[in-house]
């Protein structure tokens, strides 16, 4: 599992998740998969299901169409506060929800149980993914693992000769190794869950904060996060969420480095562009990404149908080549034309261990006496972004 303290965070808040939702019996999980309802509607981040339109090499819905009858009908959706809303709303099956969206979807009673009995290649996905706190909660399975990856310094090695040895490069005005400053050339991520990154950085550097866990904050080490952020304002070219937008500023408009998906890093290399990507010292965060189903699913045969396609090998071996994450199906790992036999590898299947996964802040922590709960990350990174 991931470090220690975000484990026991991650434990903490399913069990308040536990308690929030135990007095009301939700309605069981589907039995048996009937016939299909021809269509299933899905929230997706973007990259994450493709149908061959970018690339012709990766598809993985025309086949499930055909096999299926079920035409797959996408929503792109670029932060987790994005795809809780969507939930919200409603008229969706499945949403694609990292780990600061799942546990808020389950305690909003957004989504439903799934019965693994009905997702056959259930056994064999990952076993540290299997019950993962993020979307396990009282022994119940509200979704079925789909990728992981970090958060990683993408940088332009025209500039950087040598990969960037901490994030201070996107933090703090300095100058880069091209003898220019990095004001108006780096970038930052639009969501408040980027809070936890400028934690992860104190934790490392100013370790007389105290900080445990770059989700659980007291008031002071919170307080040092949005002042390491209001600071940081001021040499921001761009806070991005969608990932073309932030690949057209690399290729550009000058910007050279910047928290990303290996999605961009992946893109860029493919257009031959100078870029590279590191996980700094300080280590990075990152997601661990689950397909939920929609409490009122209105296709949920076809839902079911597409949570099995979802972990297939070739699926997640495709999947992990285009989108630079790393399967959730191991055997994926292995034998995949597109990933190649070190992808897995090369995407960073060895830093699960040093990646702080997402995940929703909460007052009742378990590493601190009391943390400073998620609605105000909300709040204050508006106000971050607005430069106050």
């Amino acid at each position: 599992m991931p470090n220690k303290g975000l484990t026991i965070g991650a434990a903490a808040l399913a069990a308040a998740v536990a308690g929030s939702i135990a007095s009301t019996a939700g309605a069981a999980p589907l039995q048996k998969i009937g016939p299909g309802e021809g269509v299933v509607d899905i929230v997706a981040w973007p990259g994450y299901i493709e149908r061959g339109a970018t690339d012709p090499a990766f598809d993985w819905v025309t086949g499930f169409e055909q096999a299926s009858g079920c035409k797959v009908r996408i929503k792109t959706a670029g932060t987790s506060d994005e795809m809780v809303a969507l939930m919200n709303e409603g008229g969706f099956d499945l949403v694609t929800a990292s780990g600061d969206a799942s546990l808020r979807l389950i305690a909003g009673k957004r989504v439903q149980e799934v019965n693994t009995g009905l997702v056959p290649s259930w056994k064999t996905v990952d076993p540290r993914l299997q019950s993962a706190p993020w979307h396990t909660v009282a022994g119940k399975h509200y979704g079925v693992p789909y990728q992981w990856g970090s958060n990683v310094l993408m940088y332009n090695t025209e500039v950087f000769k040598e990969a960037p040895k901490s994030w201070s490069v996107v933090f703090a005005e300095t100058t880069l190794p091209d003898g220019k400053s990095n004001k108006g050339r780096v970038q930052a991520f639009d969501g408040p869950i980027y809070i936890a990154d400028a934690a992860l950085y104190l934790k490392h550097n100013k370790p007389e904060l105290g900080i445990k866990d770059p989700y659980d904050l007291t008031e002071d080490q919170y307080k040092a996060a949005l002042t390491l952020l209001r600071g940081q304002r001021k040499i921001v070219n761009r806070y991005w969420h969608d990932p073309f937008i932030q690949i057209d500023d690399f290729t550009n408009e000058g910007v050279v480095a910047s928290s990303a998906w290996p999605f961009q890093v992946n893109l860029l290399r493919g257009k031959e562009q100078p870029i590279a990507s590191t996980v700094p010292v300080e280590g990075a965060t990152g997601w661990a990404d689950t397909t939920m189903m929609h409490v009122d699913a209105p296709h949920p045969n076809c839902a079911y149908m597409w949570l099995e396609h979802s972990i297939n090998p070739k699926l997640q071996g495709d999947l992990a080549a285009w989108f630079g994450s790393v399967p959730v199906v191991l055997d994926a790992c292995k034998g995949n034309k597109l990933l190649g036999d070190t992808g897995c590898e090369v995407n960073g299947l060895g830093n699960f261990e040093k990646t702080s996964f997402w995940r929703t802040p909460v007052t009742k922590c378990a590493t601190q006496d009391q943390c400073v709960p998620y609605y105000r990350w909300v709040t204050d990174y508006i106000a971050v972004l607005g430069g106050r």
